[in-house]
């Protein structure tokens, strides 16, 4: 199984906010889109599952195991999101639903594609909840978002995009708002459960040092464009584009090693 975009771009009300952005994931890859601010990385996301806001267009190709995706019906696309491709997003307080319970809301997806009754939908719930770690998974599911900290609505956000074993996940910044710590314990959840499912993982993300925790292959965007595409190891000790270079210095503001890893 393979995700490839061939010369994708996107435009909103006649700006080019992404031009000709290629990339190819294969089944089991982690790649990471990096970039500024304002780079195109999170419309390319979105693109590929034909969630972009209002007014925005895209072209080019996005294909999924060599079906097309760009002007796939939404119905069509709707059987595809949380069932084969996966997305956590990088605000979970404004992704969560504040009047629905986290375990109604993690079980959405299960009884979407499977079809199954409330009963069993909150039993796989609470299996995913403690799946992620959440503290008192039989309890916590009962709860709503504002009951939660940071770190477990994220945590949250998680299980509701793995629910149903996706075969790629997209990841869009999942630890930008949270505190040190606690990005490192999401990041090394998130690893841990992409591994175990043998899943691709689409890790979106400004920072070089937690890009180099998740990610194996690196593609950089500057102004919708890619600028450099390489190992995340080469992007580390090597990179050849001044963006890139600039990336590397602001990663200072996390500890890092070339071997991939954080101190």
């Amino acid at each position: 199984m393979s995700l490839v975009v061939e010369g994708l771009t996107v435009e909103i009300d006649g700006r080019r906010v992404v031009d000709g952005v290629s990339f190819e994931v294969a089944d089991g890859a982690r790649l990471g889109l990096i970039g500024e601010s304002g780079s195109g990385k999170s419309l390319t996301a979105l693109a590929i599952l034909g969630l972009l806001p209002d007014g925005a267009k895209a072209a080019g190709s996005i294909r999924w195991n060599g079906t097309e995706l760009i002007g796939m019906p939404d119905r069509e696309l709707a059987r595809l999101r949380g069932d084969e491709i996966g997305i956590v997003f990088q605000e979970p307080r404004t992704a969560l639903n504040p009047i629905r319970t986290v375990g109604r809301q993690i079980a959405e997806a299960i009884r979407i594609h499977e079809g199954i009754g409330r009963r069993e939908a909150r039993a796989r719930a609470v299996q995913e909840a403690a799946r992620v770690r959440l503290p008192d998974p039989e309890s916590i599911v009962d709860r709503y978002p504002h009951q939660l900290s940071g770190g477990q609505r994220q945590r949250v956000a998680i299980a509701m995009a793995l629910a149903c074993r996706p075969r790629v996940l997209i990841a869009d910044e999942p630890t930008t708002a949270l505190d040190v710590t606690i990005q490192s314990e999401i990041l090394a959840l998130l690893l841990h459960l992409v591994e175990d499912e043998g899943m691709s993982l689409v890790f979106i993300t400004h920072d070089l040092a937690v890009l180099a925790q998740v990610a194996t292959e690196g593609v950089v965007l500057e102004h919708g464009r890619v600028v450099e595409s390489a190992p995340v190891s080469t992007l580390l000790t090597a990179p050849s584009s001044p963006i890139t270079q600039g990336l590397l210095r602001d990663a200072t503001a996390t500890l890092w090693r070339p071997d991939g890893g954080i101190a």
